[in-house]
């Protein structure tokens, strides 16, 4: 599975726990990192610290650290507090990270997965600058949204990365890739653990440099939701989550509510967001692929 990951990484810490799954993963081929919103430098070094401490080489490309209209809400990377104690590249390039998705997607046509896990800023620049690109991707993957399924049904919010720019998240909707697939905060907040347990279970040699950044994510919260490896994990086993199908449709009317978004479900419709979770056998997949196993 060739596969790019756009990121927030340093802001909450689902964002490390998923990019260490992906490196471990054996199936993953994980082609390139690109980082969005404030900080993204600060950000592509602490992918850096992760690929590093997973023995790969990764091309890390910082991208926008602004969104497309509104004032930035995330202008920090806070967990790059814990850079210091793991070696990561300093030196990045800066101003490719659109032209290096565009370049990669266009060099395997119909064989790239891209996972956003961050505010759309990145993926909507990259799809208004080459309209051809969603199609010619194998499928977008996204953790974002909050759409009233599963457990969760009724219970509609706004959701962080759709907030965080919802200009782009309008864009990247309005896009038609081959398979167009959310995972939502209503069936992300089913896969939580507490810091005491995340202490304990991540002690394998790749997700010590993840402990760390948590250690400073914990400061504000001893939880962790596992938002990202969530979206990650479904892409390698399609029993993990199922899907409703319909049609997404972004708030940018009310600056109140923008970046809300609304699910209609339609048999045909463009989009599929996630419905149920099984969260025992997201836990099994991700502690056995990094960690050696789950009990």
């Amino acid at each position: 599975m060739k596969l790019l990951l756009d990121t927030d990484i340093g802001s909450d810490i689902d964002d490390a726990i998923c990019l260490a799954y992906l490196l471990a993963k054996p199936e993953c081929e994980l082609l390139g990192v690109t980082t969005v919103t404030g900080e993204p430098e600060k950000r592509a070094m602490l992918a850096s610290a992760i690929c590093n401490a997973a023995g790969r080489d990764v091309p890390i490309f910082p991208g926008a650290p602004r969104p497309l209209l509104i004032e930035p809400r995330q202008p920090l990377a806070p967990q790059a507090a814990a850079l210091d104690r793991w070696l990561h590249a300093t030196d990045f390039a800066t101003g490719h990270a659109i032209g290096f998705l565009r370049d990669t997607i266009r060099r395997y046509p119909g064989e790239v997965t891209l996972l956003a896990i961050g505010p759309m800023t990145n993926v909507a620049l990259l799809f208004a600058l080459d309209p051809e690109i969603p199609q010619m991707l194998k499928a977008l993957y996204m953790m974002i949204g909050s759409f009233g399924r599963g457990k969760g049904a009724g219970n509609v919010r706004l959701e962080w990365n759709a907030l965080n720019d919802p200009h782009a998240t309008a864009i990247v909707y309005n896009a038609r890739p081959p398979i167009h697939r959310s995972v939502g905060l209503d069936v992300t907040l089913q896969v939580q653990m507490d810091a005491a347990e995340v202490r304990q279970r991540f002690q394998a040699p790749l997700l010590r440099p993840v402990l760390d950044m948590a250690e400073v994510w914990f400061r504000a919260q001893p939880l962790v939701t596992f938002h990202d490896p969530l979206a990650a994990a479904s892409i390698f086993d399609a029993q993990i989550c199922t899907y409703d199908r319909g049609r997404v449709d972004v708030e940018l009317a009310s600056a109140r509510l923008a970046g809300l978004t609304h699910f209609t479900e339609e048999a045909a419709g463009p989009h599929e967001v996630a419905a149920t979770v099984d969260a025992e056998r997201f836990f099994q997949e991700y502690f056995t692929v990094t960690a050696g196993g789950y009990r």
